[in-house]
């Protein structure tokens, strides 16, 4: 199963439509924050109507009913979703790790540094796609083999 991971938009569809075109294989997108009304906006003019999308509010999403922070399960692997200005991530990502390790994530998913993060540490891989209005975004492939998460730039 292949996810679109996608944070701080900030409004740019043009990005977001170019990455759900590049990724033609992803089954789910999740929105990191800051922007976490862009994929119903994209999906109006493409084919990410059908996709499910989980979003999260960021600190910019002034007014979202979406909530701060979400669980995912994709093919058997559980997902913990963070904007992550509530953990301080600016600061450090100790506070991230441990909600996720709190919930029994394998994988846990931030934004708001609109800096690329990409490690394995002690059974959590930690990913940040960076910030979509720069160009950044991500890609998680889940298979029987593993997890593999890399991080994109657009052209």
């Amino acid at each position: 199963m292949r996810i679109l991971v996608i944070s701080d938009s900030h409004g740019d569809i043009s990005s977001l439509r170019m990455a759900v075109e590049r990724q033609r294989d992803a089954a789910m997108i999740i929105h990191l924050g800051d922007g976490e009304d862009d994929p119903a906006a994209c999906a109006a003019r493409s084919r990410t109507a059908h996709l499910k999308c989980v979003r999260v509010m960021g600190n910019c999403d002034f007014g979202s009913t979406a909530p701060l922070t979400a669980v995912v399960f994709a093919d058997g692997k559980k997902i913990y979703c963070s904007h992550g200005h509530k953990e301080g991530v600016k600061y450090g990502d100790y506070a991230l790790k441990q909600a996720a390790r709190g919930q029994n994530a394998d994988i846990v998913l931030y934004g708001h540094t609109h800096l690329p993060v990409n490690y394995y540490e002690d059974g959590l891989y930690i990913f940040n796609p960076g910030s979509l209005r720069s160009g950044e975004y991500g890609v998680i492939d889940i298979t029987k083999a593993g997890i593999v998460c890399v991080n994109m730039k657009l052209p």
